[in-house]
């Protein structure tokens, strides 16, 4: 089994910044991709930020704020966000797509971080 541990959520006003970490650990073969999501209640799951290959791809609605960042020695994935506005409070999540051997490969979840942007 593999484990994803976040941290770094929090409490920030609008225009302020915080950095999300999640670190992935357990029966690892490779990792070959993490993600960002974010839920808030009443809504669906939304897509933040990916990296996978050497590449990254961000919602529209971040793109210019948010910055996915990944440590393969430490099998960690980043998220830096900036500017943040009021419509960024959500629960965000950690997700890897991980081989845990070379013929089996399972998508993780990590338990979520609130992220709260008000004044």
């Amino acid at each position: 089994q593999v484990q994803l541990v976040e941290s770094g959520g929090g409490l920030v006003q609008p225009g302020g910044s915080l950095r999300l970490s999640c670190a992935a650990s357990g029966s690892i073969f490779r990792i070959n991709g993490m993600a960002w999501y974010r839920q808030t209640p009443g809504k669906e799951r939304e897509l933040v930020a990916i990296t996978s290959g050497g590449r990254t791809n961000y919602a529209d609605s971040v793109k210019g704020r948010f910055t996915i960042s990944r440590d393969n020695a430490k099998n960690t994935v980043y998220l830096q966000m900036n500017s943040l506005k009021p419509e960024d409070t959500a629960v965000y999540s950690c997700n890897a797509d991980v081989s845990t051997t070379l013929f089996t490969r399972t998508s993780f979840w990590g338990q979520g971080t609130q992220v709260t942007v008000s004044s």
